[in-house]
């Protein structure tokens, strides 16, 4: 039997942009990480990127690829491949990117939500394997979030759906990317810890040694709240119970087997991990509080591996030359 020919994986986060080759057994190869810089407005960014995607394809050294898959944060249109007015990304608007890249690599594209994407990749080939309905929340830039129901991806009607970083944890709170106020996302993503951290340090004269820091970061905040830094300790300790919160009322509405956490802020383990867990059984509604609460399996290549997948799907798809 033929091995199927290696696809092209490409993730546009507002920090980073990941490239990889990905083959059939999820595996990538040839990975780069490179920052967005974003303030270069979109025909550079992508111009880098596709650069990215063709020094990944020579590194990785597998032929060609069959197929490419983008994972981008939304508001975007999947089935048109364009981005429509990503939150992350601002002044990219009805960016065609699907097309972009199948004139840039002579091969079909496809683009979808980067949650959307990661909860395919830990369904296939990670934390999710095997079960029926997957929660995925990233806790990156922003926070996103995808899901697997009844052993399909979700998508909403418009293809948007799964945006669970909006869901309202704080009526009246802080002012989110997406005009609300008291999201998710204006108080788990990684941009939100540090900007809460050095709201705090602006706001009082409490020690910290956070003051020492240049620019603080999400893992600052919680590298020293494990330390035992009070201030540190309050923006974290915030963080956990609100994300609990948020993963409990969808534990509640989804009843999943699985809620996977990925992104840039779960590299500090178990120190969100354990918390959110500990809410999660102490005050979802049984039998639901039963859902497993894990780390993605597939680390920070989560949104890459899953980018592959859908790419691997439509290269089956494509007509053989």
């Amino acid at each position: 039997m033929a091995t199927q020919q290696p696809v092209l994986a490409l993730d546009i986060g507002g920090t980073k942009l990941a490239v990889a080759v990905v083959t059939a057994d999820g595996r990538s190869h040839g990975l780069l990480t490179e920052p967005t810089d974003k303030h270069r407005g979109p025909d550079a960014v992508i111009a880098h990127l596709f650069d990215m995607g063709h020094r990944s394809i020579a590194a990785a050294a597998l032929g060609a690829p069959g197929a490419v898959g983008i994972s981008c944060g939304g508001p975007l249109d999947a089935e048109a491949g364009v981005l429509t007015n990503p939150l992350h990304l601002p002044g990219w608007i009805d960016v065609p990117i699907a097309a972009m890249a199948s004139e840039a690599f002579g091969v079909p594209a496809v683009l979808e939500n980067d949650a959307t994407a990661a909860v395919l990749g830990e369904h296939r080939f990670g934390a999710a394997r095997g079960v029926g309905i997957a929660l995925y929340l990233t806790l990156s830039t922003g926070v996103g979030g995808g899901s697997v129901i009844d052993g399909r991806l979700h998508r909403g009607a418009a293809g948007n759906g799964g945006e669970f970083g909006h869901v309202m944890v704080r009526p009246g709170g802080r002012l989110c990317e997406c005009g609300r106020r008291g999201c998710l996302e204006a108080y788990a993503s990684g941009t939100n810890i540090a900007a809460r951290a050095k709201e705090l340090l602006a706001g009082s004269d409490q020690p910290s040694v956070l003051r020492d820091v240049p620019d603080v970061r999400a893992e600052h905040v919680s590298r020293a709240a494990s330390a035992g830094d009070p201030l540190a300790a309050a923006v974290w300790d915030e963080t956990t119970a609100l994300l609990g919160q948020a993963v409990t009322d969808l534990v509640n509405v989804f009843e999943p087997h699985v809620v996977i956490l990925g992104g840039g802020v779960t590299r500090s383990g178990a120190m969100l991990l354990d918390p959110v867990r500990d809410i999660v059984r102490d005050t979802a509604m049984p039998p639901a509080a039963r859902a497993g609460v894990t780390l993605a399996e597939l680390g920070d290549a989560v949104c890459v591996i899953g980018a592959g997948a859908l790419a691997l799907d439509l290269a089956k798809e494509a007509p053989v030359v």
